[in-house]
């Protein structure tokens, strides 16, 4: 009997797990597919990043501009370009721009344009918790990396039930690092200059190019 017993749950949770696995999956293509439908996505946000072992404690905020697979992102005083080709990593303190055809200089970072998409490769998914944001219902979504040599453990994104917006997104790192983007504003199809995803050397004069490729 208690042979059985143990069988039928073990069978319950594994259905409940497959469930919450759709109904993540269902979630995070819905995200997509409304995300992907505008013509650009301009975001501000809060960028925190916390290792209590080590006592790192930092907070800054940031601004992207995302349009298909280029995007234009600024934070820590430092500007990256991605034309959807080449990356262009402008650092007006060391006056040195970094240029490379690699869209990542982490394997492990989830870019700009990666961030709605990121969950298609390399992670297993369920439903988390709903916490209630200021009168918002933001549903959690966890996201377990399939690689077991990854550096991340493990990664929640919360989700604007309403609007199938992204509110903000937790990195946990197995050396106890967790970076947390959260977003404070998201406006869409805003105009935009055809030339803001376009590197222009002549506005870096003096500065020391670094061409990795």
């Amino acid at each position: 009997m208690k042979q059985i017993l143990i069988v039928c749950t073990f069978i319950m949770s594994t259905f409940g797990f497959a469930q919450s696995a759709e109904k993540a999956e269902a979630l995070l293509n819905d995200v997509y597919s409304k995300a992907k439908a505008y013509e650009n996505i301009s975001i501000d946000f809060k960028y925190a990043l916390n290792n209590s072992a080590e006592n790192i404690n930092q907070e800054t905020r940031g601004n992207v501009i995302m349009e298909g697979d280029k995007y234009l992102l600024n934070i820590l005083g430092v500007t990256r370009i991605f034309d959807g080709k080449t990356l262009y990593t402008i650092s007006p303190e060391d006056e040195e721009v970094t240029i490379s055809s690699n869209n990542t200089e982490d394997e492990n970072t989830i870019t700009p344009s990666q961030m709605l998409s990121f969950y298609k490769e390399g992670y297993s998914y369920e439903m988390d918790i709903i916490q209630d944001v200021m009168g918002r219902k933001i549903q959690y979504i966890k996201l377990n990396p399939i690689d077991t040599n990854s550096e991340i453990k493990q990664v929640l994104l919360g989700i604007d039930a309403k609007t199938k917006h992204i509110y903000n997104l937790i990195e946990i790192g197995k050396n106890g690092t967790k970076t947390t983007l959260t977003v404070n504003s998201f406006k869409t199809n805003e105009p935009i200059s055809k030339t803001l995803f376009t590197f222009d050397e002549s506005k870096y004069e003096g500065y020391y190019i670094n061409r990795l490729d």
